[in-house]
Order: C-alpha cells, then structure tokens, then sequence
C-alpha cells in the first residue's frame, strides 16, 4: 500500500474500498455477500469497529469506518482474511457454482504470486483508506456509496438493495447495525 493511503488519524472516519483480484465478479451469490455481512457484524460486535455505510457490490465492497477499540488497519486485516478464506471454501463447496473451477484458478494464481498468502489470494492488497476530512468530504462518499447499485442498474432507487446501508439513511433497517451520520 502506498505511503499516501494510510489509517493516519484513528479518531477520523475513512472511506475504503478493498476489492476481489481481477475484479472478479464473485459476489452474485448471495451466501458470498452473507460471509462479508457477518464479518462486518462480528467485528462491529467484537473489534469495536464503528460502521458508517456500506455497500457490497459485485466485485468490491465500500465502507465508511472508523473505530473506539482496535487501529482501523488490523481490523479490515481481519475482515479481509477471514472473509477471504471463508468465500474460497465457500465457492470450492458450492456445487451449484458454475464457474468454481475458473475462480478458484485465478485466486491461486494470484495467491502463488504473492508471498504473503498461504494459498489463495481473493483480495487485492490495500484498501486505500480516505480520510473524511470535511462534511462536504463525508456527504459525497456516502452518497456514491448508496447510488453505487443504482449506478450498475440493479435497482431504481437506493434503499431497494438489501447489501446496503442505503435502508438505514431512508429510514428502514438494513442487515447490519451501523451509526447514522
């Protein structure tokens, strides 16, 4: 990760984005979207990570974090090895996966290429943090957040996503409990 894109300030919110190799298109599935779901709720539950948005698309995921326990680093660390280890069993178990053999292909070979992996990579390195430096800052990541499905044209309207925080910031519930900004 480049020396610009660090956790400086624990005390800020950050924007991150961590993204599949290749940007492979893995998160079609619903029970893929589930293991992030999860992770997210165990480490908010057990990390003292600090959930602000969301948003799972199909190859990347977006969140707008900060934290009151562990450095924001070692917590997205975390999210993205158990995930990572979770989602590769996951599709190697999944029968009904069509393409299991071609995506587990690509995340060994990527895994081979990087010394820091036992035997997958489904992760791209980095998360590339962004400070919130500014309301204006924080208002425009939050709405490219939520317009991101509507953007790819799954849904006409933003709250209509359900692996999103988008239900929340128009005054429903959503499937992870996260702090209203």
């Amino acid at each position: 990760m480049s020396s610009n894109y660090k956790f400086r300030n624990q005390e800020c919110l950050y924007f991150v984005t961590f993204t599949v190799v290749k940007w492979l298109d893995v998160f079609t599935r619903r029970e893929y979207k589930d293991i992030v779901v999860d992770s997210l709720k165990h480490c908010i539950e057990h990390k003292g990570l600090e959930l602000y948005a969301w948003v799972i698309m199909s190859n990347h995921v977006h969140l707008i974090i900060g934290t009151h326990d562990k450095p924001m680093q070692d917590i997205l660390r975390d999210v993205k090895k158990h995930t990572s280890k979770k989602i590769t069993q996951a599709i190697a178990e999944n029968m009904q996966e069509s393409r299991r053999e071609w995506l587990l292909h690509f995340f060994e070979r990527e895994g081979k290429s990087n010394p820091n992996n036992e035997h997958y990579q489904f992760w791209q390195q980095g998360n590339h943090p962004i400070e919130l430096y500014t309301n204006k800052v924080l208002d425009q990541k939050l709405d490219y957040i939520h317009i991101n499905p509507v953007t790819a044209g799954w849904v006409d309207e933003p709250e209509h996503y359900l692996y999103s925080s988008a239900r929340d910031y128009a005054g429903g519930k959503g499937l992870i409990d996260i702090i209203l900004v």
